[in-house]
């Protein structure tokens, strides 16, 4: 319904927006069928505030989308922050982030990364930049490890069935393999994994502590047969440097050393002050 006091009455007989300017009125033709001489239709203003409420609401559900999947995606909360912006620039940084920026071509093409590297250099972190950065994209991604893999499946009846959701997955990362156990059970399991994986041809990141040189020279058949199809669906891509994790233990130190050094030095001036003593 046309509000009288935000239009006016133009001289075509039409009413029009007092805002834009625009008619909030139209004629319809003289041979109509209706019987009516006139129709509602939407000024600037209206359209504007339609396309604000539709954006708005796109935007919402988007947001709440993305979240949904980002906590499917995670074992912990604090990787919801880890993303490419607050990355240290790197070459390896560098060329994660253009996985992301060709995810089409990488998806058609099923290519994965092998992220290896010494322990603590940031490939889990580098892993997680991608998933976040794809999952705001709505596309779904599953950043896991074998640990919990097997115990999830351990007292499952139909381990069928959590395989092929994990291949279901557009993006699936194994976090730390080599770490899970060695026994025949567990292989099984991983291989099965990696297998319904490779079959599926949806892209694989594997984030590993083992040197490539043994994952193509393993020799136990039971693994071998694993880091075979691993090799095969992702490119490696070292990630090397200090350990990010030293970085911090080091950087915290500091801070403690500084804290205790600032603490002291107060508690001295307190006894100086209310004693009256002085130091040589």
């Amino acid at each position: 319904m046309i509000k009288q006091e935000n239009t006016y009455l133009g001289a075509d007989g039409l009413a029009y927006c007092m805002v834009c300017g625009e008619p909030v009125e139209a004629y319809f033709p003289p041979d109509s069928i209706l019987g009516m001489k006139k129709h509602f239709r939407q000024c600037a203003c209206i359209r504007q505030k339609r396309e604000a409420e539709e954006k708005a609401y796109k935007e919402r559900e988007h947001c709440e989308l993305v979240e949904r999947n980002r906590k499917i995606c995670f074992e912990e909360p604090r990787m919801y922050d880890w993303n490419f912006e607050l990355a240290e620039k790197t070459t390896t940084i560098e060329k994660a982030k253009e996985y992301t920026t060709n995810w089409n071509d990488m998806k058609k093409n099923h290519i994965g990364f092998l992220l290896w590297g010494p322990i603590g250099t940031g490939k889990s972190y580098i892993a997680g930049c991608i998933a976040n950065a794809l999952l705001n994209r709505e596309i779904t991604v599953k950043m896991t490890n074998f640990n919990t893999i097997i115990d999830d499946m351990f007292p499952l009846e139909d381990k069928t069935e959590y395989i092929n959701a994990l291949a279901r997955y557009e993006l699936l990362i194994l976090d730390d393999l080599g770490t899970e156990r060695s026994s025949e059970y567990a292989l099984g399991i991983v291989f099965s994994v990696i297998d319904r994986r490779y079959r599926s041809g949806r892209p694989l990141i594997v984030t590993t502590n083992l040197p490539i040189k043994q994952l193509k020279e393993e020799t136990n058949i039971e693994k071998k047969r694993i880091y075979d199809r691993i090799l095969e669906m992702c490119v490696p891509l070292y990630v090397g440097g200090s350990s990010y994790r030293s970085d911090i233990a080091h950087e915290k130190m500091g801070k403690m050393k500084t804290f205790f050094a600032t603490a002291e030095s107060s508690q001295t001036e307190n006894i100086i002050e209310q004693t009256g003593t002085k130091t040589i």
